[in-house]
């Protein structure tokens, strides 16, 4: 019986399953500094550092497994990685005690003139 995964991000349907982004947690653990400065230069690109070693990175499926093979390349075999989807209500849930950060989705907005 083939199963298929279950979508992480609400309203996802088969055909937006590569366009539909959603919140994804990334942790690192780099054992060498100068592997470590590029992952984290790296992680800059695709999201926002929220704290030393982790990022929250806002991607579509297509984006995350891009992220994770770039990595990959970057990192050793003693390095660790950890990337943990979220949903929305997950995301919803989240609270921190720093700067306040919205995980929630945000909704494009346009002006018709």
């Amino acid at each position: 019986m083939d199963r298929q995964p279950r979508p992480l991000c609400e309203n996802e349907t088969e055909v937006s399953v590569a366009e539909t982004k959603c919140w994804y947690l990334v942790s690192y653990d780099v054992r060498d500094d100068k592997r470590l400065r590029q992952v984290a230069k790296h992680l800059k690109g695709y999201g926002e550092r929220i704290q030393l070693s982790v990022f929250r990175c806002r991607l579509n499926r297509r984006g995350i497994e891009r992220l994770k093979w770039e990595l990959t390349k970057i990192m050793d075999d003693d390095d660790d990685l950890l990337v943990i989807g979220l949903c929305a209500d997950c995301a919803s849930r989240i609270t921190r005690r720093s700067a306040e950060q919205s995980w929630t989705e945000e909704v494009a907005r346009f002006e018709v003139i």
